[in-house]
């Protein structure tokens, strides 16, 4: 378990979709699936915080905009959090793998779709984008509350399109939000459902995660923006793959 949350950790902060590794590692070792989902959830937080801690050169000067964002995933990771709780999980799991291949798309794409929407404006003279980015980061707040694996994925494919900000930036950005998404969705785990949450298979997860995440940002800020959007590729077809065999 404390192995498998240091991959989730790394993979996380690099690019997201650390869940992939945890959660069915959980199911092997004989966690119930609805405790595996949520001692994951609470375990993954450890991960995002060494995570920001290590991209914090590139979040520099980036309050305005988190300002902007981090109560959109607030607001969207609650909202998706509260569905996990009431909703039968099949009616979300459809459209998973489109998410996670509409960001793939995005993030592959960012770059030239883009610059063809800047034109005369920067990003900070275009409310539109602003308010579209707003948007996109609520939806996948939402996402990442209920789900969470490849959060990440999409949401550097929304924040690609829409700002021409540098892609290590804009990986920073996305571990703060995912955090965020994280964090939110464990405490309503915590309050609502608190007796279903394997407390020790939590504590596990996060000590593996802690430590992944300094991995992760020591080797996620060295890669060349081309070859970190081709790594959050492989990884979101991955992740589409592993969702279409659940």
């Amino acid at each position: 378990m404390v192995l498998a949350g240091v991959g989730a950790g790394t993979i996380n902060t690099i690019v997201g979709s650390g869940t992939l590794i945890t959660f069915p590692t959980l199911l092997l070792m004989g966690v119930p699936p609805v405790t595996a989902n949520m001692s994951n959830t609470v375990g993954l937080v450890a991960g995002g915080i060494t995570g920001i801690h290590g991209y914090r050169r590139e979040l520099v000067g980036a309050r305005a905009d988190l300002l902007r964002l981090v109560p959109m995933t607030f607001m969207g990771a609650t909202l998706g959090a509260i569905l996990l709780l009431v909703l039968d999980p099949a009616a979300f799991r459809a459209i998973v793998p489109v998410l996670i291949l509409l960001g793939i798309v995005l993030v592959l794409a960012g770059p030239r779709l883009s610059a063809l929407t800047s034109r005369r404006q920067s990003d900070a003279e275009s409310p539109w984008k602003q308010r579209l980015m707003q948007f996109g980061v609520f939806v996948a707040g939402i996402y990442g509350g209920y789900f969470g694996a490849a959060q990440g994925v999409l949401l550097m494919g929304i924040m690609s399109i829409l700002s021409a900000l540098p892609i290590q930036r804009l990986n920073g950005y996305k571990n703060v939000l995912g955090t965020v998404a994280n964090a939110v969705a464990a405490v309503v785990f915590i309050v609502v459902a608190g007796d279903r949450i394997d407390w020790l298979v939590a504590g596990l997860i996060a000590i593996g995660a802690l430590i992944g995440g300094f991995i992760g940002a020591t080797v996620g800020r060295r890669l060349s923006p081309t070859v970190l959007r081709a790594v959050i590729a492989v990884i979101g077809l991955v992740a589409v793959v592993k969702v279409l065999q659940t």
